[in-house]
């Protein structure tokens, strides 16, 4: 049977899928929900594992080779390790990724390593105490740090840590994560904060261009080239200190989108494909689990609906018109 590749109008071929296993959260993130919290979806409306692994095993023959698993925060969802050795066994997928704020990762490194998982990027907006718990609500930095060792422990390489940057709340901060990956095998990526959700004048205060980066290793008089590759680097753009263990990178979906060369697509919570972050568009290939053929087909109907780009740095210019209906959806519930 000639099955299709997943290629899009503009001739981008996908080979990474991006799952929600939950929307639920155990913090309550500024950019990524409002204080007081989301209404969930209840149990039943969340894809099973048996569901999730389906999907993937059809997409999987289709050019699917990486799967990286996100939320909500992945790890409130129970014994996440079945999902993943069940993933682990579909024969074309070649890389088994999370994404978590590291609360409960301690806990599960090297049982998730165990089941398959290749590798974590552990969202760490703040290294103060204080300011961590500020920006989560509620979260621990400790148990972060925590859990960095026993991924190193694990085996679980590369270990990114994803920092939003933000004005006037951790921009300060920049300098002090870079000088991390002096000694120690870790890869900081700074995120540009994304309008995703709530494209309103909170968004703007906060948003900064990661041209400050730049400035900072330029006012440390710092020396760093280009890194050609780290482990799953996707759109970000790296670079290491002269000398050090680890790297640092830029991903910069607002100033500098790198859309030319998505290959991705996103699986959320509730069963919907969503061929761009951005926007609005999803399809419920839920209803057609068990229909490899409707699978398929509903997959390479998303693919016809994703936009050039995603548009995001008219949200920082009202003149600017934009071509797609923004999504009302926040980061929580689509899965990032």
């Amino acid at each position: 049977m000639n099955i299709p590749r997943l290629i899009d109008n503009y001739g981008r071929e996908h080979h990474y899928l991006r799952i929600s296993v939950t929307d639920r959260c155990n913090l309550r993130c500024v950019y990524c929900m409002p204080e007081e919290g989301m209404e969930f979806e209840p149990a039943e409306k969340i894809l099973t594992f048996k569901e999730i692994t389906e999907v993937v095993r059809v997409v999987a023959g289709m050019g699917i080779r990486k799967i990286r698993l996100t939320g909500g925060e992945p790890l409130v969802r129970k014994n996440l390790e079945q999902l993943v050795a069940m993933i682990a066994q579909i024969p074309e997928i070649e890389d088994i990724s999370l994404t978590t704020n590291g609360m409960f990762l301690a806990a599960k490194a090297s049982a998730l390593k165990e089941a398959g998982l290749t590798r974590v990027n552990i969202s760490m907006d703040s290294l103060q105490p204080d300011r961590f718990k500020l920006i989560t609500r509620g979260g621990d930095v400790r148990k972060v740090l925590d859990s960095i060792d026993a991924c190193v422990e694990a085996g679980l390489r590369p270990i990114k840590l994803n920092v939003v940057l933000m004005r006037g709340l951790n921009d300060d901060e920049i300098a002090e994560f870079i000088r991390l990956t002096r000694d120690r095998d870790i890869h900081i990526r700074f995120i540009e904060y994304m309008p995703i959700g709530h494209s309103d004048a909170t968004w703007k205060n906060l948003y900064l261009p990661l041209s400050r980066v730049r400035e900072v290793c330029a006012e440390q008089r710092w020396d760093y080239g280009p890194v050609a590759t780290v482990q799953g680097n996707g759109p970000s753009e790296n670079y290491r200190l002269d000398g050090a263990l680890g790297s640092f990178g830029l991903i910069h979906p607002v100033s500098e989108h790198f859309c030319q060369s998505c290959n991705r697509l996103r699986l959320t919570a509730d069963g919907y494909i969503k061929p761009c972050l951005a926007w609005t568009e999803q399809f419920h290939v839920r209803r057609v689990i068990g229909d490899d053929k409707a699978i398929r087909q509903m997959f390479l109907d998303a693919l016809g609906t994703k936009p050039e780009n995603h548009e995001m740095s008219h949200f920082l210019n009202d003149d600017l018109a934009i071509t797609h209906t923004p999504t009302a959806r926040r980061m929580s519930q689509i899965g990032g």
